[in-house]
């Protein structure tokens, strides 16, 4: 039988309390711009849902899809953009972007969504992420609001997965590779 629980990293609740603190943050420092949230899928789906019913100004949404190469735990230096999901909806000309991930670690893919979104030319573009790894980061990148800064650890739910599983827990866990096993 397959064990989907992993170690507990962040509690549903502790996710709850920091995504209401972000909203209101964004909230503030978007205030009176033509704001719109662009979320990376799949894996910040959760969060990006979460964060805008936090926050509490009139924005536009939008969505992206990219994926690292391979299922393999360790994350891949190389970068992918799904070609049917690349393209915005929304016009983002000088509008003020702020781009949705789950996760940064290395910041490769932050930074080449940084650059593929600058060429639309929006006003402004800055980054949102639920976890940051800094021991993993290999680009510079910025980061301009941060849920959690966690270890070097593989971490599954509340959006974030291994294998395409695991997204649906409610709250973030370090993967048990023994209990992926039969």
């Amino acid at each position: 039988m397959e064990r989907i629980f992993g170690r507990p990293i962040v509690t549903q609740e502790e996710m709850r309390a920091r995504i209401r603190e972000m909203g209101k943050q964004i909230t503030i420092d978007y205030a009176g711009k033509d704001f719109v949230l662009v979320g990376v899928l799949k894996g910040a789906y959760a969060f990006y849902a979460d964060l805008a019913r936090a926050i509490r100004i009139p924005m536009r949404v939008d969505f992206l899809m990219v994926t690292s190469d391979g299922a393999q735990v360790k994350a891949s230096d190389k970068v992918k953009t799904v070609k049917m999901m690349t393209e915005l909806t929304e016009d983002i000309a000088g509008k003020d972007v702020l781009l949705v991930e789950d996760i940064v670690d290395s910041g490769l893919t932050a930074q080449h969504l940084i650059k593929t979104l600058a060429k639309k030319k929006p006003r402004s573009i800055k980054i949102c992420t639920l976890l940051s790894k800094t021991d993993r980061r290999t680009s510079t990148v910025t980061i301009d609001y941060v849920g959690f800064k966690i270890p070097n650890k593989y971490v599954v739910g509340y959006g974030l997965d291994y294998q395409q599983k695991y997204r649906n827990l409610p709250y973030l866990a370090v993967l048990d590779m023994e209990g992926d096993q039969e």
